[in-house]
């Protein structure tokens, strides 16, 4: 039996993020008394220190901001899968997210790639907000 990777807990500060991806949506929190934009979610604004939080909808565009690729497996589940790379995308609106790329391989990734946002289902609570190369953008 092949194992599988754990899965992110949701907690009361990021719980708003999991369930809009479970919806299709990758929204982000804004601090409402300044209006920053923070992610990972926290539960004070680290510019003005207000402890009030919105969610605003992402547009789920983005460029690759950083990568590294990995060619040990560190969990079993991924003896299967290297090498990966892990990215760090900025999105538009300015947040910056690490994650995945599907669809494309490590060697094919570039700093500043073109990516949009797809929601890969992992469980019936979690989907995974994975990347992949942005529609239009040129191969190589």
């Amino acid at each position: 039996m092949m194992a599988e990777l754990p899965l992110p807990v949701p907690s009361p500060d990021n719980q708003e993020f999991w369930d809009a991806l479970t919806e299709g949506e990758l929204r982000i929190q804004r601090c409402a008394a300044c209006g920053t934009l923070r992610h990972p979610p926290r539960p004070m604004c680290a510019h003005c220190r207000s402890f009030d939080v919105e969610w605003v909808r992402m547009s789920g565009r983005g460029t690759v901001f950083s990568y590294i690729v990995t060619h040990q497996p560190i969990h079993p589940a991924l003896v299967d899968r290297v090498p990966f790379a892990t990215v760090i995308v900025e999105l538009e609106e300015g947040p910056r997210l690490t994650t995945n790329l599907v669809d494309v391989s490590p060697a094919e990734i570039t700093i500043g790639m073109p990516v949009e946002v797809v929601f890969q289902r992992a469980s019936d609570e979690i989907t995974l907000p994975l990347f992949r190369r942005a529609s239009g953008a040129r191969v190589g």
